[in-house]
C-alpha cells in the first residue's frame, strides 16, 4: 500500500500562482483566448442592456400610450391605436437576441478549443516527463496513481480554463456593466444593490479553507482508490485463489468511504454559495422595491416606473453573476488539488539525468568496469558494497546467487537505470555518467524476465527494437533466436501487453526485439526462467549465436543454461564471493558447487517422480 499513499498538501494554497500557471498554458492560442474574452463581455453587455430597454419600453412607450388613449377608453370610445413604439423595442429585443445566441455559439465554439488543446498539452506534457523520469520514481508509484494524473485531474483543471473561466469573465462582465448602468441612472438605488456585493465576498472568504481541505483529501483518496482499483483487478486471479475477494472488497469499501465522507463535505461547503448568493440578492431586490417604490410614488415623482422595474430588474439580475463568480471560485478551489498534484508531477526531476555538458558514446567495444561501486535503494539498506569487476569486451558473463543478493541491481547499474551511491562505473574506460543516458541505452540490448509486448502486430513488435529495420533484418533477428514459427505471423496481432500469445512466445519476441537492435551489451535478467523447457531449448540455441562478438551479461535461474560462458560470478549480500568458469568453480567445490549440485539433484528427482 506504500505505493498508494498520495503526497499531501496541506497549506492554504493561493488561487492566484495556480490560475497563473495554468493559463499560462493559453499563451499559445492568444487569438482563440481574446476572441472567447470578447465574445463572453459582448454576452455580458448584451445582457446588462436589457433592463434599460425595458425601462424606455415602459416609460417611452406603455406610459405614453395608456395616458394617450385611457381618457378615450373612459368614453367609451375604441381608439385607433398606434403599436409603432411597441414594434420598435420589440425589434430591439429580437436584434438583442440574434447578437446574443451568436455570440454565446462563438465562445462555445473557443472554449471548446481552448479545453481540448490545452488538455492535449497537457497531457503531453505528463506523459514525456513519465518518460524521462528515473526507475526510483515508479518504485513509488502505483500505476493507478499516474492514470488518474493524466484522465480525470487533467480533465478537471481544463474545465477550469474553459468553462469555468466563462463564468468568471461574464460575471465580472456583467457586475461590471450593471453598475455602471445603475450609477448612471440612480446613485441612491445603485448602493443598495452594490452593498451585497462585498457581505457575499466576505462569507465566501470564510467558507473557502473547507472546501479546498475537503476537495484535496477527496481527489487523494480517488489516487488512492485508482490505484487500488487497477491493482486488485490485475491481481483478481490472486485474490480468487487465496479466497481473498472479501478482504479486497473490504479495502476498498474503506476506501471508498473516507472519499464519500470528504467529496461531501466538500460539496456541502461548495453548495453554501448558492443559497448565501440568492438571498443577498432577495434581500437587494425587496430593497429595491421598497425604498425605489417610495421614491416613485411621491409627488412629484423621484424615479418612473421603467427605472424602478429597471432596477428591481438589475437587483434580481446581479445575484446571477454573483453567483458563477462564486460557482468558479469554488470550482478553483476543487481544482487546486487536481492542479497541485499535476503540477508537482511535472516539477519532479529524474534522479538520473545527463549532466551538463555529457557528450554521445560514440562505438563502444564493451569493456565494462566497477570501480569501488557501493549502491542502496534505501539508506542504511545496502545493497552493493564496495564492488570491484572487470568484464572484458566480448565476455560472456553469468550472475548467480540467492534473491536479494544484487545480481539485478549490477544489471540496473550497467544499464544506468539507477546510478552508483559510492564508485564509478566505466564503459570503455570512460566514466558513463559523462555520456549520455540515451547514447548508453542504443547501445545496449535487454531482455527482462517479464517481456513487455505493445499493442500492434508482431512486425511491430519487433521493429519497436529498431524502427528502420526492413523485412529481412526482422526475418534473420527471428531466425537466430529460433522464432521460425512467426516468420508467416508477422501481421498478426499481439493484444494488449501480448494477451494474445503465450509468455513463450512473447519471450522469443522480446529476444527478437532485443537482437535486432545489434547491440554492443547484452543483457538477460532471468529472460528463460518464465518459460517452458521447450521454449527454453530454443533460446539457448539463439543465445550462443547471439553473445558471439558482444559483451553478454546474464542472469539465470536453471543453471544448466550458463555453464558455457566464459565467466560466473557468484554475488552474495552486495559481494562478488567467487568468480570464474564453471569448470572452475565446480573444482573449488565452494558456494556455486553446492548451489549447483543440489539444482541438478532436486532436477533429477523430479524426473524420477514423473
Amino acid at each position: 500500500m506504500s505505493k498508494f499513499r498520495d503526497k499531501q498538501f496541506v497549506t492554504d494554497g493561493s488561487i492566484y500562482p495556480f490560475l497563473k500557471r495554468l493559463f499560462s498554458y493559453s499563451k499559445k492560442y492568444k487569438k482563440w483566448m481574446r476572441g472567447f474574452i470578447l465574445f463572453v463581455l459582448f454576452v455580458a453587455a448584451t445582457e446588462a442592456i436589457t433592463p434599460l430597454v425595458w425601462l424606455n419600453l415602459l416609460d417611452n412607450a406603455i406610459v405614453p400610450l395608456v395616458e394617450q388613449y385611457k381618457p378615450s377608453y373612459e368614453n367609451g370610445v375604441t381608439p385607433d391605436v398606434d403599436f409603432g413604439p411597441l414594434t420598435k423595442y420589440v425589434l430591439i429585443l429580437v436584434g438583442l437576441g440574434v447578437l446574443l445566441s451568436s455570440s454565446v455559439f462563438m465562445f462555445i465554439n473557443f472554449a471548446g478549443k481552448l479545453q481540448e488543446y490545452i488538455m492535449f498539452d497537457i497531457r503531453q506534457q505528463l506523459f514525456t516527463k513519465l518518460q524521462e523520469l528515473s526507475f526510483s520514481f515508479y518504485d513509488k508509484s502505483a500505476v493507478g496513481w499516474l492514470m488518474s494524473r493524466i484522465t480525470s485531474d487533467t480533465i478537471k483543471v481544463t474545465e477550469l480554463i474553459s468553462w469555468g473561466f466563462i463564468e468568471c469573465i461574464w460575471g465580472f462582465g456583467m457586475i461590471t456593466f450593471c453598475l455602471i448602468a445603475m450609477f448612471l441612472y440612480n446613485v441612491k438605488l445603485a448602493l443598495i444593490v452594490t452593498l451585497t456585493i462585498p457581505v457575499l465576498t466576505l462569507i465566501s472568504l470564510k467558507v473557502r479553507k473547507m472546501i479546498l481541505r475537503y476537495s484535496r483529501e477527496a481527489r487523494r483518496y480517488n489516487s488512492e482508490i485508482t490505484a487500488s482499483y487497477n491493482e486488485h483487478i490485475s491481481g483478481v486471479e490472486v485474490n480468487k485463489s487465496m479466497v481473498q475477494e472479501g478482504r479486497a472488497s473490504s479495502e476498498f469499501e474503506s476506501l471508498s468511504e473516507k472519499m464519500r465522507v470528504s467529496s461531501f463535505r466538500s460539496a456541502y461547503y461548495t453548495a453554501l454559495y448558492t443559497p448565501l448568493v440568492i438571498f443577498g440578492g432577495s434581500i437587494a431586490a425587496a430593497l429595491v422595491i421598497f425604498i425605489g417604490g417610495k421614491m416613485a410614488i411621491t409627488v412629484p415623482p423621484e424615479i418612473t416606473v421603467g427605472l424602478l422595474a429597471a432596477f428591481f430588474g438589475y437587483a434580481t439580475l446581479i445575484y446571477e453573476p454573483i453567483l458563477d463568480i462564486s460557482r468558479f471560485y469554488s470550482q478553483a478551489q476543487n481544482s487546486i488539488s487536481a492542479g497541485e498534484r499535476i503540477f508537482s508531477l511535472l516539477d519532479t526531476q529524474p534522479m538520473i539525468k545527463d549532466k551538463p555538458g555529457a557528450d554521445d558514446f560514440d562505438t563502444i567495444k564493451g569493456d565494462i568496469e566497477f570501480e569501488n561501486v557501493s549502491f542502496h535503494y534505501e539508506k542504511d539498506k545496502p545493497v552493493l558494497n564496495k564492488v570491484d569487476l572487470k568484464i572484458s569486451a566480448g565476455q560472456s558473463v553469468a550472475l548467480v546467487g540467492e534473491t536479494g543478493g544484487g545480481k539485478s541491481t549490477i544489471i540496473n547499474l550497467i544499464c544506468r537505470f539507477y546510478e552508483p551511491t559510492d564508485g564509478v562505473i566505466k564503459i570503455d574506460g570512460i566514466d558513463y555518467m559523462e555520456k549520455t543516458i540515451q547514447s548508453l541505452g542504443s547501445k545496449l540490448g535487454v531482455v527482462l524476465q517479464t517481456p513487455h509486448l505493445f499493442s500492434g502486430s508482431i512486425r511491430e513488435n519487433i521493429r519497436y527494437g529498431r524502427e528502420d529495420a526492413n523485412e529481412e533484418d526482422i526475418v534473420n533477428s527471428l531466425l537466430l533466436i529460433g522464432g521460425d514459427e512467426f516468420l508467416n505471423r508477422l501481421d498478426e496481432e499481439a493484444g494488449e501487453n501480448g494477451d494474445k500469445l503465450s509468455l513463450g512466445e512473447k519471450q522469443l519476441i522480446s529476444f527478437a526485439r532485443a537482437v535486432l537492435a545489434n547491440p554492443r551489451i547484452f543483457i538477460m535478467d532471468e529472460a528463460t526462467s518464465s518459460v517452458d523447457t521447450l521454449t527454453e531449448a530454443k533460446i539457448q540455441n539463439g543465445i550462443h549465436e547471439m553473445i558471439k562478438g558482444r559483451t553478454s551479461i546474464i542472469i539465470a535461474h536453471r543453471l544448466s543454461t550458463i555453464k558455457n560462458c566464459d565467466r560466473i560470478l557468484v554475488v552474495k549480500k552486495g559481494n562478488i564471493i567467487e568468480d570464474g568458469s564453471h569448470h572452475d568453480l565446480m573444482m573449488k567445490k565452494g558456494y556455486y558447487y553446492n548451489l549447483y549440485t543440489r539444482q541438478l539433484r532436486e532436477q533429477r528427482e523430479k524426473e524420477m517422480l514423473t
